[in-house]
């Protein structure tokens, strides 16, 4: 087939002006965001062609968010381009801007004469790679067109190999949440020792709003009085202050209590013990507290009678949201074991095996041990010893996995579900998109808590980062909401030792 713009003739109908762009979209940003198309408020788009074959090598991935969101671009496209005249000289966008398709009419007659190609080829030459195609489209289009051409693109190798080559290139910003100019865990309030006393009795303070930065409503604060004494504190509205309501400990059925160790865990605790917040986001580097501390606040709300909660159900991105899990054998919770080992290992703590002793009865049970032993083996050869009971006992953990108490969810599968009374642990979901994690929240039915747990600083999705991650878009736009709360851990309580490396290393 041959195209319409081997002709000179056929050109992009471009807005120029000293004030619009033209924004070269690699394929990346359409599938991180296929309604990007129109985020460009009147400037003008345009899309290689390159970019249109690898979205059809990926449409057909039935599972995945990245086939859904590439046919969700494809039809976005078929709407707006109806023919081919439309497609090469581009239509006007509901924005003001226009959108095109380009096809590079250096490498389709084979000109790299121009010094834009010969710098390209000088520095990449291997124009069989999709990657280094869409950047000669990029510089094509900047040769080609007055207005500045920007390669749009999250990924962050060929953004630097767009600028290697003298082509500008930047990150889609749409979804990343402006800088946070405040670095403090939480804020500090004076007050006089009598407004401090008053509130320990009467459990709430008027104050008035600070001037500067306003509180947002559930913001954890910390009172403090000239002479030093403090009391933690949440913002319920226009400066009513009310006391954090945990309790001494909690703990899961059968468990071992837990307790908060420093003041960011209450602040986590009440957020976690409140069924007025649906929505609690957690920002904490590792060994903070963030699994033991979200799991047993769900277990100790789930009673088999009257529980606030039916179950407690647990996630976390397999990589990415959508990744196809079948390469393990088994069941999904075999499948999903090996990123899920963290709340198996937090379930132990929390219920062990054998739960500790108080020091006076450790001797007695001892004795008992040494007497029982020749009896136990006796009884033990009384029954057929390849019994999967005897042989591998029932963990006390296991069983809440088996009743259904505390379920594994894969994200993969979780479109299309209406989860309802149930608490929803979602592990690092700093590695989810924007998208992902609204696809997820929008599953919470009434009566059910999801809590979102993560460290931004520990990013492995290549096409998120630290102001563009679903974890801290989601933390950004709930900001303020009745039904929602955030809290920052910052104070490691694993050990010493991975303090130091969290820190360190």
């Amino acid at each position: 087939m041959e195209y319409p713009s081997a002709s000179p003739r056929v050109k992009p109908q471009l807005n120029v002006s000293g004030q619009v762009k033209t924004y070269v979209l690699d394929t990346n940003v359409l599938l991180h965001d296929p309604r990007s198309i129109f985020r460009f408020e009147d400037n003008n788009l345009a899309i290689p062609v390159e970019v249109l074959e690898e979205l059809d090598a990926i449409k057909g991935e039935q599972s995945t968010e990245r086939g859904r969101n590439a046919r969700r671009v494809h039809r976005f496209l078929q709407e707006l381009l109806p023919d081919s005249r439309s497609m090469l000289e581009g239509v006007r966008l509901p924005t003001g801007g226009t959108l095109c398709i380009i096809i590079n009419r250096y490498l389709q007659e084979n000109n790299f004469g121009s010094p834009a190609m010969q710098r390209l080829r000088a520095i990449l030459p291997d124009l069989t790679k999709k990657d280094n195609r869409i950047l000669a489209a990029a510089l094509f289009v900047q040769e080609t067109f007055p207005p500045p051409t920007i390669l749009v693109t999250k990924d962050v190798n060929v953004q630097l190999k767009a600028r290697a080559v003298g082509l500008l290139s930047e990150d889609y910003r749409n979804d990343k949440v402006p800088e946070e100019v405040e670095d403090e865990d939480y804020r500090r309030l004076d007050v006089s020792v009598y407004e401090l006393q008053r509130f320990a009795s009467e459990e709430e303070l008027q104050i008035e709003m600070p001037a500067e930065r306003p509180l947002y409503l559930n913001e954890y604060v910390l009172l403090a009085t000239p002479e030093g004494k403090t009391m933690p504190a949440r913002h319920f509205g226009e400066g009513m202050l009310r006391r954090l309501r945990i309790p001494e400990f909690v703990k899961a059925p059968g468990g071992i209590p837990i307790r908060a160790r420093n003041l960011e865990q209450q602040f986590f605790m009440d957020a976690l013990l409140d069924d007025s917040l649906s929505l609690v986001t957690c920002f904490g580097k590792a060994g903070t507290g963030k699994t033991i501390l979200s799991t047993v606040c769900a277990l100790h709300q789930i009673k088999e009678d009257d529980g606030r909660y039916d179950g407690l159900s647990i996630s976390r991105p397999v990589i990415a949201l959508g990744k196809d899990i079948g390469f393990l054998p088994g069941t999904m919770e075999e499948k999903m074991r090996p990123w899920l080992q963290p709340y198996h290992d937090a379930l132990e703590v929390l219920i062990p095996s054998k739960p500790p002793r108080e020091p006076q009865f450790v001797g007695k049970k001892a004795a008992k041990k040494k007497r029982g032993e020749e009896s136990a083996v006796a009884i033990a050869a009384s029954f057929n010893s390849s019994a999967p009971a005897a042989n591998h006992p029932v963990k006390p953990y296991e069983r809440l996995l088996r009743s259904g108490m505390v379920e594994i969810e894969a994200l993969c599968f979780i479109r299309g579900r209406s989860i309802a009374r149930r608490f929803f642990i979602l592990d690092e979901a700093q590695q989810l998109t924007p998208h992902e994690v609204k696809t997820v929240i929008t599953r919470i039915s009434e009566g059910s808590k999801i809590v979102l747990i993560g460290d931004p600083a520990q990013i492995d999705n290549p096409y998120v980062d630290s102001r563009s991650n679903g974890l801290v878009y989601c933390f950004n736009r709930m900001r303020g909401q009745a039904i929602a709360a955030h809290v920052r851990l910052n104070k490691g309580e694993r050990s010493r030792l991975a303090e130091l490396a969290a820190d360190l290393l």
